[in-house]
């Protein structure tokens, strides 16, 4: 039965929207299931997500939809349940000639109507920590070459790609009243706590691996007034490889699991507190760290880059946006190290 029918009823659109929550959360939790008895290491790919229905509903139908199923926040949905996301841009933004009905019975969109339901949606998930937009700029054998390659350095594996991200230092921290009214933006307190190197387990470690720590980190939503909203837990593995890669390796953890890891922490290192503003513009991924703690003179823009194998990140593309005031780009390994976390966060006598 087709969606415009049923949205014809007023207030349709409210439920099939949470019917449609019902039946992805249940798919999702049953492979969980079935992945995690395997009892080996997996990778749960969804084609959907449940902040996509967010494109789908006026705003205040979407919040009456949290407040039915009695959401808190919004990173409960986003980044509290997924530990990346990827959005593949439509053909219609970019690569029109090949944006066709005929290959799919299901698709009913206009190339207008597209682009409108891809901007929406890539808005709805603005916030995630691990935003990563695949736009048009290759043939689409490569866009997914992109996607693979990003999946594998997300899980650890060996990859092609280097980081996708380029550092810019701004002069200060952004004027929100500046913002384009058309950017939706997010904000949240990051508390970032490096760890003692016994968290990690010296059977997991390869030859290969030249250096290794890990921290946790506290992200707390913010809403229009400042106020905090819900929190979410992560941990994250840091490995650099003789060949000079850096693997993350990450997941997401309990609030319990995080007081836990806190009381290991590595008492030679400070613990780092920042705000970071997530947005999006001209259909990439940007995300401003303001430090507060241990410093608090330090604003560092991180930009996605337009990048594949055969164009290195010191080559990707980013245009910075106008309403930014940009010092300089951060330009070789051992400045970016020192304007990262992990130096800022050690202790100096």
């Amino acid at each position: 039965m087709a969606f415009d029918y049923l949205g014809a009823v007023q207030g349709m659109d409210l439920v099939v929207q949470d019917t449609v929550m019902d039946i992805q959360i249940g798919l999702e939790d049953g492979f969980e299931r079935v992945l995690r008895a395997r009892g080996k290491p997996g990778v749960l790919l969804c084609d959907r997500g449940l902040m996509d229905g967010a494109a789908y509903m006026k705003n205040e139908d979407w919040e009456k939809l949290l407040k039915k199923r009695d959401v808190q926040c919004v990173s409960e949905l986003r980044e509290g349940r997924y530990n990346a996301v990827f959005h593949l841009v439509t053909a219609a933004e970019g690569a029109e000639k090949f944006y066709t009905l005929e290959n799919n019975e299901v698709r009913t969109e206009t190339p207008e109507l597209a682009r409108e339901l891809d901007d929406l949606t890539r808005n709805a998930w603005v916030g995630h920590p691990n935003l990563k937009i695949f736009d048009n700029s290759t043939d689409f054998e490569k866009k997914l070459q992109r996607v693979v390659e990003e999946t594998a350095r997300l899980v650890g594996l060996p990859s092609q790609l280097e980081r996708t991200t380029i550092k810019f230092i701004l002069k200060k921290a952004p004027d929100l009243n500046s913002f384009p009214e058309d950017v939706s933006y997010q904000i949240f307190d990051v508390e970032k706590v490096y760890l003692y190197d016994e968290i990690v387990n010296p059977s997991d470690r390869s030859d290969d691996i030249t250096d290794e720590y890990s921290f946790i980190r506290k992200r707390t939503t913010l809403n229009m007034e400042g106020e905090a909203s819900g929190s979410v837990y992560g941990l994250t593995i840091v490995q650099k490889t003789k060949d000079g890669q850096t693997i993350e390796k990450k997941r997401i953890i309990t609030r319990r699991e995080y007081s836990s890891l806190f009381n290991n922490r590595d008492k030679s290192r400070h613990v780092v507190r920042q705000q970071r503003i997530s947005f999006l513009w001209n259909i990439q991924s940007f995300n401003v760290h303001v430090y507060q703690e241990p410093v608090s003179d330090i604003c560092i823009l991180h930009a996605q880059v337009k990048s594949t194998p055969e164009t290195p990140v010191a080559e990707g593309e980013v245009e910075i946006p106008t309403f930014l005031d940009v010092d300089r780009r951060i330009s070789n390994s051992e400045e970016d190290a020192k304007f990262g976390a992990y130096h800022i966060s050690l202790k100096t006598d």
